[in-house]
């Protein structure tokens, strides 16, 4: 049974991540334009970003984190104050207008892959790619491209098998790659998952210790475990429609944190849209990488 973390109401809860050392969860509302935390010993506190932010990866240093955002990838420092310092490392170049990232994370080595999107997903425009950022770089080619929305990215658990999906309803599929870990190259795509038969569109993703992908449902109210083979394990509820991104934390890495979606309209059989929920999943996660400076 899911738990209400916060009624966070945001209206793209994206990008959760535990950061272990200050066990905590973090998390971004894109169109609120914010960085959140929650600690279940210091409770809620919210930033506020000058550009909407996608992704999220934590660094070495205290309060900095690494972000995709409108117009490239930044640097964050939390402020006391509320506000964020944001200095861009490296800027995009978008291959259609009004484009954003989207979903994003670390690998096992902590380079950052983060993908592009464009604001209107009904469009089902073909322009979103996933980009590869590592300390340094100043240019952001696109290193897999068509994609309408890039969403789902995971690493196994030995960092060889990369997952991506793309989440519109012409799509909703899920893809595997062979992944060099040295050089940071995938190769050897092929099909893991059609979702179309399936309840709900894949969005954010994670995977656990057995090496099995859990993805949200989108539109479902679901959240799908499917093993390495790419079979359905199981599926767990969360009381909104539109789980966005989930990820393992607590202690023992044991419960499942999910973000979600407040869509316009009348919420009336969904008042938690927009919330953060937790659920048990009945198995563990493995720490999110942090970014490698």
């Amino acid at each position: 049974m899911a738990e209400l973390v916060l009624d966070a109401r945001n209206g793209t809860g994206e990008s959760p991540v535990w950061h272990a050392g200050e066990q905590a969860l973090y998390w971004v509302d894109i169109p609120g334009r914010a960085m959140h935390r929650w600690s279940p010993t210091q409770g809620h506190r919210r930033w506020s970003t000058a550009e909407m932010p996608a992704c999220i990866a934590a660094t070495a240093v205290p309060g900095r984190w690494i972000c995709g955002m409108e117009s490239g990838i930044f640097a964050l420092q939390l402020q006391d104050d509320g506000q964020v310092r944001a200095d861009r490392l490296a800027a995009v170049r978008h291959a259609a207008p009004a484009m954003r990232f989207n979903d994003g994370r670390c690998d096992r080595q902590g380079r950052l892959w983060a993908g592009t999107m464009c604001l209107d997903m009904a469009a089902a425009v073909r322009a979103g790619a996933w980009y590869h950022y590592a300390a340094g770089d100043t240019a952001l080619p696109a290193r897999l491209a068509d994609f309408i929305v890039p969403n789902g990215l995971a690493f196994s658990p030995d960092g060889r098998t990369m997952y991506v999906s793309d989440s519109h309803p012409d799509v909703q599929a899920v893809w595997a790659f062979d992944y060099d870990p040295d050089s940071g190259t995938p190769s050897g795509r092929r099909l893991f998952v059609d979702m179309r038969p399936l309840p709900g569109r894949p969005d954010g993703a994670a995977v656990d210790v057995d090496g099995c992908y859990w993805i949200c449902g989108n539109d479902a109210g679901l959240v799908h475990r499917f093993t390495p083979a790419g079979r359905l394990d199981r599926s767990l509820a969360v009381p909104v429609r539109k789980p966005a991104m989930c990820a393992f934390g607590g202690a023992r890495l044991d419960t499942l944190y999910v973000t979600s979606i407040r869509p316009a309209g009348d919420l009336s059989d969904q008042p938690l849209a927009g919330g953060v929920f937790a659920l048990a999943p009945g198995t563990q996660g493995l720490a999110e990488p942090a970014f490698r400076s």
